[in-house]
């Protein structure tokens, strides 16, 4: 298509995403209550897939059409663009530092799930490249690696053995949706997943006119994949959050971040299976390898900024969401003019 039905497409389907992102939200937080799995646990596992199908496809896409490095930036790059728009949500909250107020035993699991995930693919891109089957034997890995943490996560909630200390600014993931005759589970299932695929396809259709808008600047693929796509793509993880911020849902709006910042580490995986031109892991680049230890990063620091829970901090947000926004921004600035 050409530039400007792409712009046009991009603000059309950017504007579904917000309207259905921002149900998407409250509906999330209904099913944690009448389904009785939490916020933690929709957010992280639920919630955090479904807003990242549109990430999925489009590096799925970009790997069957031999475009490696776009693919893994498009992925690794949606995580550090997601892990920045929690620092946003956290200025949007303004009573005090969100992850003070929203600090939760799954959420810092989610967190070190992420950064073994991330360590391992760099330990992947710097080992021998071997091949069973035409893949890697590291995509199983990181898919089987994912499924064991989450199953860890869940007993460990069901055992209770840590918990955040509660305080006066500390907002629980509490019960405030029951079944009625206005609200029943079934209906709230369906209404979530009629949701879900709206934000899904339109999220898609953001990528694709956004990798249309980004080609006219003749940038890197690092650079489109890291940055312009995969902001395109994380624009459901944004609305979503900032839906569950301003309907209270705390624990819902950082588990929905962290926990699809994790599962989005799969998309490297999946990527692996597409590609034919061999191991996409070794198909890395220098600025590829910048963007993952970036996210490295900012993932330690918020696991910090979780255990830390600064009450207040720089400009009424916390040290670790001041440092994040500094880092991502840096971050790309070293990418894009050296």
């Amino acid at each position: 298509m050409d530039l400007p039905a792409a712009i046009i497409l991009f603000i059309l389907f950017t504007s579904i995403i917000g309207a259905a992102g921002t149900r998407l939200g409250r509906t999330a937080d209904q099913l944690a209550d009448l389904t009785g799995l939490g916020e933690a646990m929709v957010g992280g596992i639920l919630l955090g897939a479904i807003t990242s199908l549109s990430g999925i496809v489009t590096s799925l896409t970009a790997a069957s059409q031999d475009h490696p490095e776009l693919a893994v930036s498009n992925a690794v790059g949606g995580i550090l663009a997601q892990t920045a728009f929690l620092a946003l949500a956290d200025i949007s909250y303004r009573k005090a530092n969100l992850e003070h107020a929203a600090a939760s035993y799954p959420s810092l699991m989610q967190g070190m799930l992420l950064i073994i995930l991330l360590s391992f693919i760099l330990l992947v891109a710097f080992s021998p490249e071997v091949f069973v089957l035409g893949i890697h034997p590291a995509s199983v890995f990181i898919i089987l690696a994912y499924v064991f943490g989450i199953r860890l996560i869940w007993k460990a909630k069901q055992r209770g053995m840590w918990a955040p200390k509660h305080t006066a600014f500390t907002v629980e993931d509490r019960v405030r949706y029951f079944e009625s005759e206005t609200l029943s589970k079934k209906g709230v299932s369906a209404r979530f997943i009629i949701l879900a695929a709206a934000v899904a396809v339109s999220g898609y259709m953001v990528a694709q006119t956004g990798i249309v808008i980004a080609e006219e600047t003749r940038l890197s693929e690092t650079i489109v994949g890291g940055l312009f796509t995969a902001v395109s793509t994380s624009l459901p993880e944004l609305i979503v959050t900032f839906s569950a911020v301003r309907e209270g849902a705390l624990t819902l709006a950082v588990s929905n971040i962290v926990g699809g910042n994790t599962f989005d580490v799969l998309t490297v995986a999946f990527t692996d299976f597409a590609y034919s031109g061999g191991s996409v892991y070794h198909a890395l680049t220098g600025g590829q390898t910048f963007i993952i230890t970036l996210t490295l990063m900012l993932s330690a620091i918020l696991v910090l900024g979780l255990l830390d829970r600064e009450r207040y901090g720089i400009g009424g947000i916390g040290w670790e969401s001041f440092l994040i926004l500094v880092l991502f921004v840096g971050g790309y600035f070293v990418l894009i003019f050296t």
